[in-house]
């Protein structure tokens, strides 16, 4: 079956070739829209299987990352259709419903650096319980006081439910953000984020120990933790970019070390495709 990404841009997003790019190396038709089409009704949600959130700095970051961003989804509305090509003005609903509906006919979302961080404060990561739309972790700024421009380890765990991490151990992607530090909001939501094993991927040594060291880790996250998904493991969010890194040419030590053709950023894109075409 043919699989239909679609990417979402504007208002600060500036990732968003990459990942449709990635989209395609991996077997989906990819799109990209500007969320105000989005919302406009031109574009619509539903005629998607695998939304895409890539990263930047969504509304420039108002009152921390992807903040002011997670505010516009979740309260924002979008104009209805009563048939396709046209926009009925009067027929307007929260986008966050047209994103709960997406996710509860068994679709996958994918949220990068940016992406995740609007993830994170939509509250459909980790969704404990299934409660989505209540935020319970952020993301703040990284424990070295600056903008990480990295690459980094990282170790997948074989226990997590998450789509996007199936059959993988390993991984070596850039990072590239001033407010990735992993934060839950209580002990409570971090001892139920272990147990169920929603930590799909952890900074880690050059030996796939996951690790709070400095620079591994780049920036002081709880848990080293790097990326979630939610119960269901269809929802998945990372700070480092596997975008960045589909073919050996990205790799910093290309012209150094024998590589495989592909970078190991496209497997996160290929396990959802597949996933998608196995219904």
């Amino acid at each position: 079956m043919s699989v239909r990404a679609l990417v979402l841009t504007g208002n600060g997003t500036n990732c968003e070739r990459e990942m449709a790019h990635a989209c395609q190396l991996a077997g989906a038709e990819a799109t990209i829209a500007h969320t105000a089409e989005v919302f406009a009704g031109r574009v619509r949600l539903a005629d998607y299987d695998f939304l895409n959130l890539p990263g930047g700095f969504l509304d420039g970051d108002d009152l921390g990352s992807a903040k002011a961003g997670a505010v516009r989804f979740k309260f924002g509305t979008v104009a209805g259709r009563s048939d396709p090509g046209t926009a009925g003005e009067g027929d307007r609903h929260r986008f966050l419903e047209d994103l709960l509906r997406f996710v509860a006919d068994g679709k996958l979302v994918l949220g990068v650096c940016n992406g995740f961080q609007l993830l994170v404060k939509l509250g459909l990561l980790p969704a404990l319980d299934g409660r989505y739309g209540e935020q319970t972790a952020s993301l703040t700024h990284n424990d070295s006081g600056r903008f990480e421009d990295r690459w980094c380890y990282l170790t997948a765990s074989p226990d997590s439910p998450c789509v996007f991490t199936r059959g993988i151990s390993r991984l070596y992607l850039p990072v590239r953000h001033g407010e990735g530090k992993f934060v839950p909001g209580n002990h409570d939501v971090l001892r139920r984020v272990e147990a169920e094993a929603l930590a799909s991927v952890r900074y880690a040594e050059a030996d796939g120990e996951p690790t709070l060291r400095y620079p591994e880790n780049p920036n002081g996250s709880i848990g080293a933790i790097a990326g979630l998904c939610d119960p269901t493991g269809r929802i998945f969010g990372l700070m480092p970019h596997p975008e960045a890194f589909v073919h050996r040419t990205q790799h910093p030590r290309w012209t150094r070390e024998d590589l495989p053709e592909e970078g190991d950023g496209l497997a996160l894109f290929r396990n959802a495709v597949e996933f998608l075409r196995r219904g």
